[in-house]
This record gives C-alpha cells, sequence and structure tokens, in this order.
C-alpha cells in the first residue's frame, strides 16, 4: 500500500512538473509574444502555444542549444549558424539562433512574409481555431493532431488573454498582408498628375502609390502611353522593360515610377521556390529592381532560391 500511494505520489509530483514547466515557460516569454503581435499581427495566443508545443516548454535540445523554439528548419535561403537533428528524416538542418527574441522574431517573419500563411492574418486575430487549423493547413507541422494539440493548450491555459489589448494598442496592429497588397481604385485619377488625360471609360488602380492599370487584349506599351499622354519610352522605363510588345490581358502597367520601398508592413518577401523571377516580385510590389538590389546587397539579379528573405523596405 505504501509503495501505491509512493507510486502516485511520484506521478503526482511529475504531473505538477510538467504544468509548472508550462507555465513559467508562458511567465517568461509572454511578453515577447506580446510584443510580436504588436509588430506582426501573429496573436500571442498562437505563438505560446506553438513555443510550448515545438520548444517541449523550452527544454528541447533546439531550444536550449539553439535558441530555436518553434522547429524552423534551415530551408535553402538560411545563411545563419544551424544545427543538425532527427525530425521527419536524419539530420535535417534547424536554424540556431542568438537568443530566444530572435527566434520569436523570426517565427513571425516565416508566417507574415511566407504567400502560404498569409491567409491566416485574413482571420480574426481572437479566432484561434482559425489559426490553429490554418497552420496546419499550410503545411505548417505533419502531425494530424497539431491544431487540437495547440488548442488545448491555449485554452488549458487561457492564452487568449495575451490577445486582448486596449482601443489604442488595436489601431497600432499592422494591416494584414492581403490587405497592403490589395490594389486601390483611384477614385479621382487626376489627383496624381495634373498633365494626365486619363479616359473616362478605364478604371486606374493604385498599388504602393503608384498608379496603373491593367493592360486590355491587344494593347501595347505605345498604345496605352498614346491614352495617358505619355511617351512610350517612359511607360517601358517605369515597368522595367526594354522594348514594347504585345501585352497579356490584365497586365499590370505603371503610370509612373515605382518606389524605392514598400509601405510599412510589407517588409520582406520570402521566397516560396527555387527560380522564382526577380523582377516579377518587383513588379508585384511596385518597387524598383535597383533599388532593392542594392538594399539586399545584389550585384545583379539574383536567382532566387526557396527560404531567401528579399528585403523590400
Amino acid at each position: 500500500m505504501r509503495r501505491l500511494l509512493f507510486l502516485f505520489a511520484v506521478l503526482a509530483g511529475f504531473a505538477a512538473n510538467a504544468q509548472t514547466l508550462q507555465e513559467s515557460y508562458i511567465e517568461k516569454y509572454s511578453r515577447i509574444a506580446v510584443d510580436e503581435m504588436m509588430r506582426s499581427g501573429v496573436p500571442a495566443s498562437i505563438t505560446l502555444a506553438q513555443g510550448i508545443l515545438e520548444s517541449g516548454s523550452g527544454q528541447s535540445v533546439l531550444a536550449v542549444k539553439g535558441n530555436n523554439h518553434f522547429g524552423i528548419k534551415c530551408h535553402k535561403g538560411w545563411t545563419g549558424r544551424s544545427m543538425l537533428k532527427d525530425d521527419d528524416e536524419r539530420n535535417e538542418c534547424f536554424r540556431v539562433y542568438d537568443s530566444p527574441e530572435e527566434s520569436f522574431r523570426d517565427h513571425s517573419d516565416f508566417l507574415r512574409y511566407r504567400d502560404r500563411y498569409k491567409f491566416l492574418f485574413d482571420l480574426e486575430r481572437t479566432d484561434y481555431k482559425g489559426w490553429a487549423y490554418g497552420l496546419k493547413q499550410a503545411g505548417y507541422a505533419t502531425d494530424p493532431k497539431y491544431p487540437a494539440k495547440l488548442i488545448k493548450y491555449i485554452e488549458d491555459y487561457d492564452l487568449t488573454r495575451f490577445d486582448e489589448v486596449s482601443e489604442v494598442e488595436e489601431a497600432e496592429l499592422p494591416v494584414p498582408p492581403h490587405v497592403l497588397e490589395e490594389p486601390e481604385l483611384v477614385q479621382a485619377p487626376s489627383s496624381f498628375n495634373d498633365s494626365f488625360t486619363f479616359s473616362l471609360s478605364r478604371k486606374e488602380f493604385s498599388l504602393n502609390g503608384v498608379p496603373f492599370v491593367y493592360a486590355r487584349e491587344g494593347e501595347t506599351y505605345r498604345s496605352i502611353a498614346k491614352i495617358y499622354n505619355k511617351f512610350r519610352w517612359e511607360l517601358l522605363k517605369y515597368n522595367e522593360v526594354e522594348k514594347d510588345h504585345k501585352l497579356k490581358a490584365g497586365t499590370v502597367v505603371f503610370l509612373e515610377p515605382k518606389k524605392n520601398k514598400t509601405q510599412k508592413g510589407l517588409d520582406m518577401y520570402i521566397v516560396e521556390k527555387d527560380g522564382e523571377d526577380f523582377m516579377a516580385i518587383c513588379q508585384r510590389f511596385a518597387v524598383k529592381s535597383a533599388s532593392i538590389m542594392k538594399l539586399n546587397g545584389y550585384m545583379q539579379q539574383p536567382f532566387l532560391r526557396e527560404g531567401d528573405e528579399i528585403k523590400l523596405r
């Protein structure tokens, strides 16, 4: 009987210790999670739940030796320190950080600036279940129980309390990436430049503060330039193409020079697959390729690989 009572006591002690580790983790890193939420828009509850799960409440080898709290692997574009550890395969490469704060920041950027995760930011910040299932849907983890595990941590430890902000803080939260990337319909085209003579039958849009139109079937830069009282060479320069040609319907044609950097909230772009077109990325975000090359230290247009981080501002 005494041995049985002793065994129960030991098991109870282990359970209490496990709970203490999780609570200790929350106490230690909740401030960082909230700061990251204010900077990136990733809910603090999700960050903390992922940190607890991925790092074993900060006790995993990756967390202790590499400050890696989220199991983020090197990917092809990683140039920092790394360590090898068995995961889905033997000796997989994982990122090593100088501090936990650096790991939390990289986790936030990993979600905000990769296209596959951007849909998560269209969810309500308080929709932790949507975020949990969305992470699994986007491929963050292979474990089919991953969403349920995150949700259990969030509910067991009331992590949603860290998602609550004041009205002032709410206004300071970053705008979702898709909203920032969405072209705006220009209501008063002449406000961009009074010398423009705009077609009344055509809609003009703006991206990153740069006015543009979508090409129609059969159009060229020359024909569009004529509509807007521009020289053909001006449109070629603005859109960074060498010669005039028939455009595919729907192609973006900028009517003014692109900007040197993106607006705040689109600080970088993380490449999804090898061979992505650098010039297409610059056109997508309405930024000059020369400025982005200089910002990233490129001497020539780079061959992009999965995981490469391109600074946009």
